[in-house]
């Protein structure tokens, strides 16, 4: 890479028969480690030749491993379930997000491969990185943190909450760029007008929840280029947006699949699908590992000139896991909620979009009276499991729709 590159590096615009032929030769290798190191692996993969995975026609016959797995897999073999090559001793940062599901980070540059996306987003040596997703425990602020330093870029850790201090030091320190949600973007941008704060922040990469072009537009009408990055805490970058704004652009470390929900099986061309991927990290291997997510391919290359395969983007959810305010929260989280009330009949975690900020709302069913110090407790159990704030409300018995459904996403992407 160069400074004044338009690409990260030559691999982003090699002829994608080149790509496919590097991925799966990696891949390969990739797999014959795994299985000699890692002892998840070699029980997942204790069918699979490496030698034999030389195509998609083949790597579509290994066994999948889904994300929402994962918390019974570590639980098994604790903390990584044998999914790392590397002992927990031997790597450099440990994680807990939220479920609890462990994740890993090695001494490795860049170890989730940001610095592509941002690069991508416009961010220079020398910019000042205004980081405002979480340091606390949860891989999202050491990742983009990881991939601006590997930039050269400085970085403000300001990790969340607290607006008007993180827009004060965005002024005071001369931030000229953004990493974060896109909702907290829009929060610390009227926090600073009505602190009439002068900003300098020229470029955002945003991640973590939905960018509608509603919110975008408002975002650049104040001056700012927001592009929008889609990774996991497991795998790290999958897929960046270029300034070409046509869909995501795959990470050249990943090889993306999508397959029907609950199966193995590639869906056909311009169908959805669930986001499967095998990242060739020797240190953290997933090896179709299906992240729970819906896209759908885009027919071609980027009018950008990058040459790697393109998604629309994030179209939803395989299950029933939800992401709120940059957190995912599963259906076993709302059950532990409940277990810890037993005066809970019944709930429901309604999510919607009120000017463009995330709100939950836990809707109760009761076996007894309701109080407003039943209410608190169950609201600090909410935050307590999920890590997320929730306001509680109380219905009547029978009033939730009896269809299974525990998590009900009602956020509306125009």
């Amino acid at each position: 890479m160069t400074q004044a590159s338009a690409y990260y590096d030559e691999r982003e615009t090699r002829d994608p028969d080149s790509r496919e032929r590097a991925q799966f030769a990696a891949l390969r290798a990739l797999i014959a480690e795994a299985k000699a190191k890692a002892p998840g692996w070699a029980r997942i993969l204790d069918a699979v030749e490496p030698r034999a995975v030389g195509d998609r026609k083949a790597l579509a016959t290994l066994p999948v491993t889904r994300k929402s797995e994962l918390l019974e897999l570590q639980r098994a073999a604790m903390p990584f379930a044998g999914l790392t090559t590397r002992p927990p001793g031997s790597l450099r940062r440990l994680y807990a997000s939220p479920g609890p599901i462990y994740d890993p980070e090695s001494e490795r540059p860049d170890f989730w491969r940001m610095g592509r996306a941002l690069h991508a987003a416009g961010f220079r040596r020398g910019d000042i990185v205004h980081n405002s997703f979480s340091y606390h425990l949860t891989p999202a602020g050491a990742m983009l943190e990881e991939g601006a330093r590997a930039l050269g870029c400085a970085v403000i850790p300001a990790g969340v909450g607290n607006s008007e201090l993180q827009a004060r030091s965005a002024a005071d320190l001369g931030a000229t760029a953004y990493t974060g949600t896109p909702s907290f973007l829009k929060i610390l941008l009227d926090k600073a007008g009505e602190l009439g704060l002068a900003l300098s922040l020229e470029r955002a990469l945003v991640s973590g929840e939905a960018l509608p072009p509603s919110l975008r537009g408002e975002l650049e009408s104040r001056g700012l280029r927001v592009l929008q990055a889609y990774g996991t805490a497991d795998c790290g970058l999958i897929a960046y947006e270029s300034e070409a704004k046509e869909g995501l652009i795959l990470d050249e470390d990943v090889v993306l699949e999508l397959v029907r929900p609950g199966t193995g099986d590639p869906v056909g061309d311009g169908e959805v699908g669930e986001v499967t991927v095998s990242v060739l990290n020797p240190d953290y291997p997933l090896i179709r590992f299906a992240t729970g997510d819906l896209s759908a391919l885009l027919p071609g290359p980027s009018p950008c000139g990058r040459t790697g395969l393109r998604i629309k983007g994030w179209m939803g959810r395989a299950d029933q896991t939800t992401k709120l305010r940059g957190m995912f929260v599963r259906p076993g989280q709302i059950a532990e909620v409940l277990r810890r009330h037993p005066a809970i009949l019944k709930a429901r975690l309604v999510v919607e979009s009120r000017a463009h900020q995330d709100h939950a709302t836990l809707a109760c069913e009761l076996g007894g009276p309701r109080d407003e110090s039943l209410a608190a407790a169950i609201a600090e159990s909410f935050h307590t499991v999920c890590k997320l704030r929730a306001e509680i409300a109380f219905v009547a018995p029978g009033a939730l729709p009896n269809d299974g459904r525990v998590i009900d996403d009602r956020r509306k992407y125009e």
